[in-house]
This record gives C-alpha cells, structure tokens and sequence, in this order.
C-alpha cells in the first residue's frame, strides 16, 4: 500500500473521481476551487505527488494528470 499524507490521498481521490466523472482529468483550477486553496497550493501538490510517484504528468500542457495507483490504493474522497 503507498504510503501518503490524508490531504495526499484526497487530492489522488479528487484526481480519481474527476476523471471518473468528467472523461478527463481535472485542470489545477479544478482542485483549487474543490478544495478551496490557493494556486500555488495545488501546484506545489501536484509537484509533490509527481515527485512521490503517485501520478505523472506532461509539464507544460493542461488536464494530462494521470494517476499511477489503482482504485483500491485510494483512501474515500472526504
């Protein structure tokens, strides 16, 4: 099982559920309005998780987030 921060997981499980939802995955905007942070937080986030290897991500191009963890190495979206 990955080893991540409760806020790591929620943000994965955002990730997860709106791609789910939507057919693609979430802009930063996106994150930053569902969880109500500023821009540099979820940047800083993102870069985190990338770095952590629980997603990767084209630098540069927007929406092209991709989880590299399954459904069931997610924690429930609070």
């Amino acid at each position: 099982m990955p080893e991540y921060t409760e806020r790591q997981g929620q943000y994965l499980a955002f990730i997860y559920y709106y791609t789910k939802l939507n057919g693609r995955p979430p802009a930063e905007a996106d994150i930053q309005r569902y969880f109500r942070v500023a821009p540099p937080t979820v940047h800083q986030m993102i870069l985190t998780l990338e770095r952590r290897g629980f997603i990767s991500r084209e630098p540069r191009r927007s929406r092209t987030i991709s989880l590299l963890l399954s459904r069931a190495q997610l924690p429930d979206l609070a």
